[in-house]
């Protein structure tokens, strides 16, 4: 290798870092919010200053190369370490303006989190607030999200986890559903209703299941990864859908199945990083969702 020190380039070690771990130039492109040339030329400066090659190109596939696997190991250390800079520079920031991202899931993010978001702004009219609506877990030690609502405890040491309420939830259709296939009187009048999907539909049975629904893969004839799109085919009538008791009852044209039927239980938890924690503007949002939360407005 033959790279000097004063010639040193976070910038190309970060490229390469994205690349090796998203597996193609694209795909770390888009990680990095630069253009697919741009990340390319900082890898292929990368290799010239440390004169190795990083990568084996395999049509459209990227491999790491013996020396490329040895340098992605130091690497990765470096960008832990400039993780920790950045969090610990983040969590210095007194002032309450700068941009904070939250990240929940689709459902929440659309018909819950609205009311505090009016509440923040009027609070820190200078916050700017990127709500990432996503349905997968969103890594808070790689900064994808400063604070978290989720359903399950995250197990990082370094994250600060709050359990600020326990949400209910329970079976949902529409009437005009309910009134063209019947209400279902018990637990074994559902096997003939169709079911709307929220993503994988053994996941969704695997829920089900349990609770002694009737239900098989026939009963799913339509369903959405997105939360929102299946909340809202349940709500123009091609089925039942378990959802929480808080967007169900402020959604127009919407009954509960089975009314009497014990609700499903599930945690809410807070979370952001423990040094962040120390920053006023996260202080600020993590205590305003906590209060929201914890007054019944996130079930």
């Amino acid at each position: 290798m033959n790279l000097v020190p004063d010639n040193f380039d976070w910038n190309h070690l970060r490229a390469f870092l994205a690349t090796a771990e998203e597996g193609s130039l694209s795909a770390a492109a888009r990680a990095l919010g630069l253009t697919q040339p741009t990340l390319s030329r900082q890898v292929a400066a990368l290799e010239e200053a440390l004169e190795i090659m990083l990568f084996e190109r395999i049509g459209r596939s990227l491999n790491l190369t013996t020396a490329g696997m040895e340098l992605l190991e130091h690497t990765r250390a470096m960008g832990d370490a400039a993780r920790r800079v950045a969090l610990a520079a983040s969590g210095q920031a007194q002032s309450i303006e700068g941009r904070i991202r939250i990240t929940a899931s689709d459902i929440f993010s659309a018909h819950l989190l609205p009311p505090v978001l009016r509440k923040l702004r009027q609070q820190a009219p200078k916050l700017v607030i990127d709500v990432v609506a996503a349905n997968d877990i969103r890594d808070l030690m790689r900064r994808e999200a400063d604070i978290a609502i989720r359903h399950v405890r995250p197990d990082q040491p370094d994250l600060i986890a709050r359990l600020v309420t326990e949400a209910t939830a329970h079976l949902y259709a529409a009437t005009e559903y309910l009134d063209r296939r019947g209400r279902p009187a018990k637990l074994t009048d559902l096997a003939g209703h169709d079911f709307i999907s929220f993503g994988d539909v053994d996941e969704m049975l695997g829920h089900y299941l349990p609770m002694g629904l009737p239900v098989s893969h026939d009963n799913f004839r339509l369903g959405s990864q997105s939360g929102v799109v299946a909340w809202e085919y349940t709500r123009q009538g091609f089925g039942i859908t378990a959802m929480s008791d808080e967007v169900a009852e402020a959604t127009p044209g919407i009954e509960r199945v089975l009314p009497g039927m014990e609700p499903v239980r599930f945690p809410v938890w807070l979370t952001t990083h423990r040094e962040l924690h120390t920053s006023r503007r996260i202080r600020l949002v993590f205590d305003a969702l906590a209060d929201f939360l914890q007054r019944g407005k996130g079930h």
